[in-house]
């Protein structure tokens, strides 16, 4: 029955099997999370599982060791490659979040045995490319932790997973307290495509409340810009092609304009996925040091979908020339420790936001790709944002079953309170049917 069982400590296994396990054995309790943790596709795209889900698998777990002391806990998955991709992937972010394990260690354990495991891929429509491994994904996790990203005791799980809901603003943080990824706001409220779009204001709430100083946009204009500003935002535009990569310029301005920010930076292209993830990517990769893939991963984990097509590639390549920009920024700051970081510039040649020439690039650049590129045509951001809100849809907030079961429990405790206040069982039929009738 077994095809693989990997020890991940004294008391928990990882096992891949051929058939579901026969229950009732004394010392030992299977659990499977394959269809109750699911990733929601946007088209061949299978994982890695998002944050809200990596804290309930990391709840579940905790509950069972700390109930169950006596038996062995063996999570275990099917035959499906890509369930099986997800749930190594689960079980992993737990050794590392919890049992202190490193990325490396966590893997080997998981490769015990001749399996193998399927690379995720990004949510671009047709041949993948770029392949994002477990690997990558653990030490995207590990260093999260490292650098204050991910901390469970804090975390808000409701909240991750009512604001990332299309309806209700489609938007997750990367970074606490600097980035939030969003959704391009609309003109005013309405439904297109499927797709609830929401005016700059129904946004202001949150972000004020959560210090967002910051907004960039990075899609063509859907919203007049002074809607943010008269409200005390501040607000860049940094135009670039849906689906393409950003010019040197682009990069520069927002790794810039971010080392300037006071507080938080809200940033959105048209879906907040490809153009916002690979920007975002590219601070993580100066001020951070991770490397392309481990930023991407990230991002993926916070906020499926980010980072599409060439985008992977451009980050790689993009890659060592970060590293070294961020090591010259910290050096700096090494140096001038009593000069305010607001008030250092990003880059090697030092680039000023308010440099006259490098406005006029910016704007030679903006020039190139015009609004009207996305106005008559369904691009990627459509496509991405219209299905992340039918599938989103599919979900049901309660199953046929569940109903039915509370309306039995409902009717059964209406009967008992009756029979409690009338002392008779006719009037509690009475008002049951009646209740059943409405």
């Amino acid at each position: 029955m077994n095809f693989q069982f990997s020890c991940i400590s004294d008391r928990l296994y990882f096992a891949i099997l051929y058939q579901k396990p026969k229950s009732g054995a004394a010392n030992t309790h299977y659990f499977c999370i394959d269809d109750e943790l699911v990733y929601e596709n946007f088209y061949a795209d299978f994982g890695p599982l998002n944050l809200a889900m990596i804290y309930r698998y990391c709840c579940k777990l905790n509950r069972k060791l700390k109930v169950m002391l006596r038996k062995k806990i063996v999570h275990y998955t099917g035959f499906d490659q890509k369930k099986q991709a997800n749930a190594a992937f689960l079980i992993g972010s737990y050794a590392i979040i919890y049992l202190k394990e490193s990325p490396e260690d966590v893997y080997r354990l998981i490769l015990s045995g001749s399996v193998s495991y399927l690379p995720f891929r990004d949510a671009s429509f047709g041949t993948c490319s770029f392949h994002l491994t477990l690997l990558d994904c653990f030490h995207a996790i590990n260093k999260a932790l490292q650098y204050g990203f991910l901390d469970f005791s804090t975390f808000d799980v409701d909240e991750y997973e009512h604001y990332e809901r299309a309806e209700n603003g489609d938007f997750n943080w990367i970074i606490p307290n600097k980035f939030i990824a969003f959704s391009g706001p609309h003109s005013r409220s309405k439904i297109e495509n499927g797709y609830p779009h929401h005016a700059p204001e129904a946004y202001f709430p949150y972000f004020k409340q959560n210090k967002v100083t910051t907004i960039i946009r990075l899609n063509k204009k859907l919203y007049d810009a002074k809607r943010f500003t008269d409200a005390g935002f501040e607000h860049f535009d940094l135009f670039f092609a849906d689906g393409s990569t950003p010019s040197d310029t682009i990069v520069k301005t927002f790794l810039n304009i971010c080392e300037n920010a006071e507080g938080v930076i809200a940033v959105h292209c048209k879906a907040g996925l490809g153009r916002t993830g690979t920007l975002i990517a590219c601070y993580i990769m100066k001020h951070y040091r991770m490397t392309a893939a481990e930023s991407i991963a990230w991002i993926r984990i916070n906020r499926p979908g980010s980072v599409i097509g060439p985008q992977q590639h451009f980050l790689m390549d993009k890659q060592a020339e970060l590293w070294t920009e961020g090591d010259i920024f910290r050096a700096k700051l090494k140096r001038n420790h009593k000069i305010a970081v607001t008030r250092i510039l990003s880059g090697v040649d030092d680039i000023s936001i308010n440099n006259t020439r490098n406005r006029r690039t910016i704007q030679k650049d903006i020039e190139l790709y015009s609004d009207d590129d996305e106005t008559n045509c369904l691009t990627q951001g459509d496509k991405l944002r219209a299905l992340k809100s039918k599938r989103q849809a599919k979900t049901p907030t309660t199953s046929p079953l569940a109903w039915l079961l509370a309306m039995l429990v409902s009717t059964l405790c209406s009967i008992v309170i009756w029979w409690i206040v009338c002392g008779s069982l006719l009037p509690s039929l009475l008002f049951c049917l009646d209740g059943l009738r409405t």
